[in-house]
This record gives structure tokens, sequence and C-alpha cells, in this order.
């Protein structure tokens, strides 16, 4: 059954009002403008209605560069922010820590470290608006994560300039995750009860306008309205690509990891320079999207079991990559075992028919917001070597392993295993030295 509900409205005119909302309930309208599809769309948005309603001098938009990623991005946020002279800017190009998913050594790298300018992809841009280790107007943390360095912007930029609805161009069509963000019923922090907000802090709103469009809305949005955007996506559409499968994402970030191939026939100029900023990036603009990289339908060696291959592949890795691995492994097995996950019958039935040894508890897992019943199950056997559960992460098994294990993914986010303690303290850190602002 459907969770969405139609009206007769669009959704053009529905995320107007969202923006409207934002406009007439905070001080300020900060747009975070990856250089992508939607946030584009919700930049023009947003600047439609300030400049049609007389309110550009509450808008803001901020951009965060990666320092490597598509030249056609960096040109259009350009562009763009050209277009829109009345508004204030930030180019955040800050010495972050970032996602890396095409090494095995290497989990993250360091945009914009100093230490290692000489290795830089391009040079820093020099425009007034760019804020980086040198003019930044809080107490910035070099290595600060890239997810936490925009958190931490945004509550500075509350600080600084008063109540902020922070505009997010998050789809809820894009994956179960972000839909869940709009239609969980554990959600509790939202601004008066509209599910499209998120509260960040006590002086930051996250807003999410067009949660509700599909990619289609979006490129006729550009096409009715007539906004700018990425001209990369004309590059992929000449690729072959099609709409759903075009992203921007920083080369290096598992999103972006399957494309790289196409990076190369891009950004030509930049290839040789990205092989020397981290290790694994030619092989994976190789093999990215291929089964290789534990896409698509992944095969193994026939003389092996999914287990025996990936005991196999964590032979492969070094040290400490493999260590862990194998920590978050035998996290993600303990849970099983001790406390279990909520799983609805006809997934039951499949583990059971699968062989794998079960404790019922006979408990509802008020975890789970879906319609249904959820029972808690603890698993007592070993992981079964594979699954026929269409999303096999709902059931941990060796072939899920094999495929984490290709994809760089050494947190085993990829098969569900959730943040440890140490990162949610990190997490919950954060968010308590920014709560009283």
């Amino acid at each position: 059954m459907s969770c969405k509900r139609y009206f007769k409205s669009d959704v053009y005119s529905e995320s107007m009002k969202r923006i409207e909302l934002a406009f007439n309930n905070f001080d300020n309208v900060l747009v975070a403008f990856s250089g992508g599809k939607d946030s584009g769309i919700c930049l023009n948005l947003c600047y439609k209605y300030a400049k049609e309603n007389n309110k550009l001098n509450k808008l803001y938009v901020y951009h965060q560069d990666y320092e490597a990623g598509y030249l056609q991005t960096f040109d259009y946020v350009k562009k763009q922010f050209d277009l829109m002279p009345e508004l204030k800017k930030f180019w955040l190009c800050q010495h972050i820590k970032a996602s890396c998913s095409v090494s095995m050594s290497q989990t993250y790298w360091t945009p914009w470290n100093k230490k290692e300018k000489d290795l830089w992809v391009r040079k820093m841009p020099s425009e007034e608006y760019v804020v980086n280790e040198d003019n930044c107007f809080y107490d910035f943390r070099n290595g600060t994560k890239g997810f936490n360095a925009r958190i931490d912007f945004g509550y500075e930029f509350a600080e600084k300039y008063g109540n902020t609805a922070l505009i997010v161009g998050l789809r809820a069509d894009e994956s179960l995750s972000r839909l869940a963000i709009i239609t969980s019923n554990k959600r509790r922090h939202m601004y008066k009860d509209y599910r499209y907000t998120k509260q960040v802090s006590e002086k930051v709103y996250n807003f999410y306008p067009i949660y509700d469009w599909t990619t289609e809305d979006v490129w006729i949005a550009n096409a009715k309205l007539g906004f700018l955007y990425n001209e990369l996506y004309d590059l992929y559409y000449m690729a072959g690509l099609s709409i759903h499968e075009m992203r921007t994402a920083s080369p290096f970030h598992h999103s972006g990891q399957k494309y790289l191939k196409a990076y190369k026939a891009i950004c030509p100029d930049m290839w040789g320079k990205m092989i020397s900023r981290v290790n694994g990036v030619n092989f994976a603009g190789l093999y990215g999207g291929t089964t290789a990289m534990g896409w698509q339908k992944i095969q193994k060696p026939e003389h092996f079991t999914w287990k025996e291959y990936a005991q196999f592949l964590i032979k492969t890795l070094p040290e400490k990559t493999k260590d862990r691995l194998i920590y978050h492994l035998n996290r993600l097995n303990q849970t099983w075992r001790e406390k279990g996950y909520g799983r609805n019958p006809n997934v039951i039935k499949i583990m059971d028919d699968e062989g794998v040894e079960l404790e019922k508890t006979g408990m509802d897992d008020p975890k789970c917001t879906k319609e249904g019943y959820y029972e808690i199950v603890k698993m007592k056997s070993d992981f079964p070597d594979e699954t026929k559960i269409p999303m096999f992460r709902k059931c941990p098994n060796w072939k899920g392993v094999c495929i984490t294990i290709l994809k760089n993914d050494f947190s085993l986010t990829y098969m569900g295993c959730s943040r440890t303690k140490d990162e949610m303290n990190r997490r919950r850190k954060v968010l308590d030295k920014y709560k009283n602002l």
C-alpha cells in the first residue's frame, strides 16, 4: 500500500507554500547548495519567492566545496552565485575529513589540507565569499567530518544571524531512508508539526520543500521556469545515462563511485591529479559499477562458499581496515544473538526456510514504524551463506559481507549496521555544544 496521499494541488504550488512558511517564520533562510539538480531547484525557487516578495535581505546560500569534483559543477555554482548578486554567499573550502569509498586503506581523505597543497586537484577559489581556515568567522576545527562540518556551519550561522530555516534539497523518492525522514511515526522534533521540517537545534530547522517531487518534476520545473542548471547533466545525457542515474556527488563518495569512468571522459585533465590524490581511484574508475566493486550480480569463485570467499577477502585487507571490519562484524553478530531485530512474518518465514536458527521472542518491535506486526527475533546460528530476501540487509549473510567489502564499506552500513556508541556520543556532544545557542 502506498504511503503517499495526493491532493488536487501540484508539487510546485505546495513547495512555494513551504518556502513562504520559512520566510515568514524565521529571521533567515539559508539554502544548502551542492550544485546538483535538487539543491539547484531549491535555490532558484527560494530566490524567485524572495525577489517577488521583497525578501531578498533574508536569503542566504552556502556551498561546501570538496576540492575534487566535476568542473561543470563548480562552474555552475559560480554562475548561479553571479546571477544572484543580492544574496549573502558562503563558499566553504575548509580542511574537512571526507568519506572515501574507492580505497581499502583510506576510508577518509582531507580536501583543502594546506599540508597537501601540492596534491590539490584544483586551485582554491578566490572570490570574496570563499570561507577557508584563514578567514572563517567561527572556530573551525580542521579534520571535522564533512557531515558534521555542515551541522557546525548551520549552528554558527544561526548564532551570528538569528533563527534559521535551512533549505535542503531532499526528495523522498530517492531512497527508503529519505522517505522515512518524512513519514516515520517516531519523529518528534519538527517545526509546528510540519512533517517536511526537522529541528536541528534551538535556532535551526531543516526544511525539505521539494520532498514530494520526482526527478521528472525537477526537469519540468527547470524547463518551464527557465532556471539555470548544471551542464554536467547534458554530458551525462549524451553519455546515455538516464535521468535517474545522473549524480553530482564527489567522485570519491560511494554514490559517485559507480560513474568514475564517466569522470575520466568528462574531466580528463584532472584525472591524473585524482589518481595521486586518493589511493584506489584508478581501480574504481575501471571497475566502478561492476561486480569487482560489489555492484550488480556479484559472483564468487566456484570452489568457495560465500563465507569462505568473505574470509579470503578479509585476509587481503590492510591490518587497520581488517580490524575495523571484524569489529563491526562481531558487533552485528552480537546484536543479532543478544538483542535481535524486528522482522515481519514474511521475512521470518524465509529465514526459517533457509535454515536460520531463530529464537522467536513473541515481542513486537516498537522501533518498527511500518504497518503490521514486527516480531523481535534473535539469530542463534551462523549467518546463512546467502538469502532470497529482496533487501538482504534484513537478514545478515556472507554474500552481503562480500558485497560490503568490495564496496569498501568497512563499517557495514550496507548491511544495516548502526552507529557505534562512540559515534553516537560524538554526535551527541556536537548537539549538546550548540543546543543553547
